[in-house]
């Protein structure tokens, strides 16, 4: 079996953002989330993606960051092991200027209502 390492990490250019792949990748609440917390290690701050504890799988979190990283939302590089990931912030704000400034709060609101008695944590999207 091929290591993940093997397959090279695409990311469009900053001119190659489009406006709607971009919104297609931030319509969902885990993605949502995973914005969120890049967001709060800014600026220049990375988390592998081990540490963000969705209410995924392995295989539909892996998903979910490479739908970003697709987008230009995320930045992904591989260390080692682990495959660490960053906002594209620069990059967005270009191009979209306030997106994120939308969107961070709504990816904090689901992350909120995950810790809350009756959230979604634990249930596979």
């Amino acid at each position: 079996m091929a290591s993940r390492t093997a397959t090279k990490l695409v990311h469009p250019a900053r001119d190659e953002l489009e406006f709607t792949t971009a919104m297609a990748a931030l319509s969902d609440p885990v993605r949502l989330a995973i914005v969120f917390r890049l967001a709060a290690v800014e600026p220049g701050g990375e988390l592998a993606c081990t540490t963000f504890a969705l209410p995924v799988s392995k295989s539909t979190q892996s998903g979910h960051f490479k739908t970003l990283r697709e987008a230009g939302v995320i930045h992904q590089r591989d260390e080692g092991t682990r495959r660490l990931n960053r906002l594209r912030r620069d990059d967005l704000d270009a191009r979209f200027p306030g997106l994120l400034d939308l969107v961070i709060p709504q990816g904090r609101e689901i992350i909120d209502g995950w810790a809350q008695p009756g959230g979604e944590r634990g249930v596979d999207q």
